[in-house]
């Protein structure tokens, strides 16, 4: 089993890791504001908080729920964490190339706040990069391999999978619903503009990082 101070790790990972959405612009706490002072209404800020956390959930969920049904995960087990480390460092050498925000999301209507949500968490990586946090989290290596342990091991996983997404959008949509709030009611959207930098890079190579030591922890 994995150590109690190695599981606290991973799931403050998972905290952090929505903190750090939360405060990012690109995962959509900036679109809540501009709601908010375009209807001059605190509730259109709640209400767009909600449809982002809906939208962000969503893609957690779909990106974790496949990994939490694979019963050969018991089997083939590092070789599934180490190409989801493999992976989440491709889509970080990606974003460090390709600096361009994607451009489909332009095409999305503010109105449909939930679906900008899950295609900009899907589009960035967010999902993906909790994958190796999620298969570290598992911890199924040390389990009966067994296919009765295994049937066992899914409606398990699921849960687990539903928590973590849970756990992340929480930290996120609290990290940026804060930030939200203080430039609705004292800064506004000007101030957020003049003055906020650009997470990006951060982001990609978060994503590297993360891939790095997945795979480093996997081979130990």
């Amino acid at each position: 089993m994995e150590e109690p101070t190695s599981v606290a790790a991973l799931w403050g990972a998972v905290i952090f890791s929505g903190i750090y959405h939360g405060v990012n612009p690109g995962m959509g706490w900036p679109l809540a504001v501009s709601a908010a002072l375009f209807e001059q209404k605190a509730s259109a800020l709640v209400r767009a908080l909600l449809a982002l956390a809906i939208g962000h959930f969503i893609a957690m969920t779909a990106i974790l729920l496949p990994f939490s049904m694979m019963i050969t995960l018991v089997e083939y087990e590092t070789q599934i964490r180490i190409a989801a480390g493999v992976l989440v460092i491709a889509l970080g050498i990606y974003l460090l190339i390709n600096r361009r925000h994607p451009r489909f999301l332009a095409r999305v209507k503010p109105s449909r706040l939930g679906l900008w949500s899950f295609l900009a968490a899907i589009a960035h990586g967010a999902g993906l990069m909790l994958v190796p946090i999620y298969l570290g989290i598992c911890a199924v290596a040390e389990l009966d391999a067994g296919h009765t342990a295994a049937y066992a091991l899914m409606s398990s996983n699921v849960s687990v999978a539903f928590i973590v997404a849970t756990a992340h959008t929480a930290a996120m949509m609290l990290a940026g619903g804060i930030l939200a709030w203080v430039m609705y009611v004292w800064l506004g959207l000007k101030f957020l503009s003049k003055t906020w930098f650009n997470l990006d890079l951060v982001w990609a190579l978060s994503l590297i990082l993360v891939g790095v030591i997945a795979i480093w922890h996997t081979l130990i």
